[in-house]
């Protein structure tokens, strides 16, 4: 993809300022000053790939690779404890930042491997990577409830799974990274009906057992929670439009995007083209070009996007333009103008039982 603006929106903007946070071993920061977690380092590498950045990507995946655990996991940052500076502005990370090993943000492997395998092309990141893959999503499936829906983070030492909480935005997530770890073991001709399964039961969960879920801390007011169950295809068809009609008001501020909460007047650049991906989920394309639209005033000097804007005050805040809200604009884009090759796996969804026929089958076997 050569063009670098579309439709108002600087593209090649947008990956120069992923690759300049881009760091030597391949890992990709949020900002100029740190904080990493596996999630939005793989929010950034595929923006990297729908514009064709073939050697950042290379370095991104190997460099994840190499920081796995040897349980599967990743060691995150946890981007939502990390405070601002004096003046309230910039992002402070604390010298040693609390991290956690979160189910969704490392079961996001898989999306990572298929995505950027599909735009650039390259088929044989698939097997170089899917070990990769099925550590991680075994990892997390370790953390599934009897109920169906698995827990955000691993348990603290002798702490019972079942008193930790699940998330809602997150198990949707991991609905859709399922499908994508399938879709691996299917090119590669190694079924992982487990997978399967435990994907059934996560729909099942989201859609019959809501008391699963937001336990601890009623996370309704975040706008996550709302779109993602129709980002990720948990909710589709006539259910998933209604869904978005029924939030629209409480979450999206006309001309300007989607709030992060609906009591902070604070506008989101990666929630807005998370929407607009969510949008197109569910056949809303002039909804989700409207989204994107509404971004443009939104472009750093840093390069990329400032990552909100505060509206009561008419500022941006803070003053960051992170990795990964350049990677979801990228990948907002590129489902909407169809950039790069693969680039509906975003919008288009495998049914929650589109393998539990195999799954039924292979039930009691050993997998390959």
């Amino acid at each position: 993809m050569s063009a670098r603006t579309l439709s108002g929106l600087d593209l090649g903007a947008c990956a120069d300022r992923i690759e300049q946070l881009q760091n030597r071993d391949g890992m990709i920061d949020w900002i100029e000053t740190g904080v990493w977690d596996p999630w939005n380092h793989g929010e950034s590498a595929m923006g990297l790939a729908v514009v064709g950045r073939e050697e950042a990507v290379h370095r991104a995946l190997d460099a994840l690779a190499a920081r796995q655990n040897a349980d599967g996991s990743w060691d995150g940052e946890l981007g939502a404890g990390i405070p601002m500076d004096e003046s309230g502005e910039r992002i402070a990370p604390p010298a040693i930042p609390a991290t956690a090993r979160d189910t969704n943000f490392n079961g996001y492997a898989a999306v990572t491997v298929l995505r950027c395998a599909l735009a650039l092309d390259e088929p044989r990141l698939i097997a170089r990577h899917f070990a990769m893959v099925e550590r991680a999503l075994d990892w997390v499936l370790a953390h599934q409830s009897e109920h169906g829906d698995i827990v955000w983070r691993a348990p603290d030492a002798g702490q019972p799974l079942d008193s930790v909480d699940s998330l809602r935005a997150g198990n949707a997530s991991l609905f859709k990274s399922l499908e994508c770890g399938l879709r691996l073991a299917d090119a590669l001709g190694k079924p992982r009906p487990q997978w399967a399964t435990a994907r059934q039961r996560i729909a099942d969960a989201l859609i019959d057992r809501p008391e699963r879920f937001d336990r601890e801390i009623d996370r309704s007011a975040y706008a996550m929670d709302w779109y993602y169950p129709v980002l990720a295809g948990v909710v589709t068809g006539r259910t998933a439009r209604a869904h978005l009609e029924e939030g629209w008001s409480r979450f999206v501020v006309e001309d300007l995007g989607c709030r992060c909460v609906t009591d902070e007047p604070w506008i989101t650049a990666a929630e807005t083209a998370e929407l607009a991906l969510a949008c197109l989920s569910a056949g809303r394309t002039e909804t989700a070009r409207s989204l994107l639209d509404d971004l443009s005033p939104l472009a750093s000097s840093q390069g990329g996007y400032w990552m909100g804007w505060q509206y009561e005050l008419g500022a941006v805040w803070p003053r960051e333009s992170p990795s990964w809200t350049a990677g979801a604009i990228l990948l907002a884009a590129d489902a909407l103008y169809a950039l790069s090759p693969g680039s509906d796996l975003l919008i288009r969804h495998a049914r929650a039982d589109a393998w539990t026929a195999g799954a039924r089958a292979g039930a009691g076997s050993q997998a390959n």
